[in-house]
């Protein structure tokens, strides 16, 4: 077996209906969230809405519950007026609104403001996130409480369009949250620590720009922090004629004797394969956790299709002692966008065809698996650990 590997082109996710599971639920929507009790009220005038609930970071308290860090992205009700767009920025402790002429820029896609660049590209995002931490009971199916004292919001410049997709680990005693953070500046990864998995401290930048989908792995391997990461770019060389791969972005590797510095692995990790779109672009979902044959790592893959494409979730096993090998894959999506779930919020959809998984804990002969559902809400879903033996 080749050292990594994505779906192969016989195993696409056109083949085979959509997956069911017997517990699969929204448990959390855009009406469940007060804005009144936002980090942005007060700052300015005009009227907010949350434009999505999703991406939640997944980690089980002391108390034996489930916590979300659910991204919040908080959006102007009416962001056009008096001739241009305009998006919320974070700026020396206050949030401010950036005026964009409308003759200048493109909003085809709902998320994004784009700019002219000069040969580059450039955006402004339509909504500044911020994360809240949501208490759950221990299957991970009804909400506990909405800790909103203990939001996680921008703080400094590199944060100026927000905080967006938590990835939260427990590593011994301590957990970690690894989040994007963007803003003008640079588009990076950084690090929250925490004592308890509900309060968390800023640490520093970890990984530097258009690095996103870093997943540090539950558990050391050596003594060593390992994580997985995802360098962006526009510009990938190609593999030679005949390739079982595909050029594009990736899921590497690092490893950290300290979680803050960290340095790239020399060997690949998961790669998409040439013989398929279903995973022309992938990135990481949740962070590895160790069962009795490896990490398992649950990613997701898109297959291009209109302005975002369709996202869907699949799974690999990591060899314990040296994830860059894979032992095994699931050929067939594990998860994907369940129209159904959202009937009853229809009239908030933005977006179709999206499941971006972003958190799992054990949940005895199941996985708590928790999802972003069409950028709009938090998706539980148990997944029954016979699946992945």
């Amino acid at each position: 077996m080749p050292n990594s590997q994505a779906p192969n082109p016989r195993h696409g996710a056109g083949d085979s209906a959509r997956p069911t599971y017997e517990v699969d639920k929204l448990v959390l929507t855009p009406g469940d969230i007060d804005l009144s009790k936002s980090p942005l009220r007060g700052h300015f005038q005009q009227e907010t809405y949350v434009l999505g609930a999703f991406n939640p970071g997944l980690v089980r308290l002391p108390n034996g519950n489930l916590l979300m860090m659910v991204r919040i992205a908080e959006a102007l009700r009416q962001p056009i007026f008096d001739g241009h767009v305009h998006a919320i920025r974070w700026d020396e402790g206050r949030y401010v609104l950036d005026a964009w002429p409308l003759d200048l820029v493109n909003t085809a896609d709902p998320r994004k403001i784009l700019l002219p660049g000069g040969g580059c590209k450039i955006m402004a995002l339509t909504s500044l996130s911020w994360l809240l931490p949501v208490e759950l009971t221990p299957d991970g199916l009804e909400v506990v409480a909405l800790h909103y004292d203990k939001a996680v919001a921008p703080q400094n410049s590199l944060q100026g369009y927000g905080v967006e997709d938590a990835r939260c680990s427990r590593i011994g005693d301590r957990w970690l949250m690894t989040t994007c953070s963007v803003s003008p500046e640079r588009q990076c990864t950084t690090l929250y620590s925490s004592e308890n998995g509900l309060d968390w401290t800023f640490e520093d930048i970890v990984l530097d720009h258009q690095n996103k989908d870093m997943l540090i792995f539950e558990g050391l391997i050596g003594g060593e922090y390992w994580a997985q990461t995802r360098p962006l770019g526009d510009l990938y060389f190609a593999y030679p004629p005949g390739s079982e791969w595909r050029s594009g972005p990736s899921i590497n590797l690092a490893t950290s004797k300290d979680s803050l510095y960290w340095k790239p692995s020399a060997k690949p990790g998961i790669r998409p394969h040439s013989g398929t779109v279903a995973t022309a672009r992938m990135g990481g979902g949740t962070p590895p956790i160790l069962t009795d044959e490896g990490w398992l790592t649950l990613w997701h893959g898109v297959e291009p299709n209109e302005i975002v494409g369709i996202y869907r979730t699949y799974w690999s096993i990591l060899d314990k002692d040296d994830p860059s090998i894979t032992r095994r894959n699931g050929h067939v999506a594990l998860l994907e966008a369940n129209p159904e779930l959202t009937r009853p919020i229809e009239d908030l959809m933005y977006l179709r065809d999206v499941v971006f998984t972003t958190g799992i804990a054990d949940g005895g002969g199941h996985y708590v698996v928790a999802s972003g559902e069409a950028d709009l809400a938090c998706r539980i879903t148990h997944i029954p650990k016979s699946l992945f033996t």
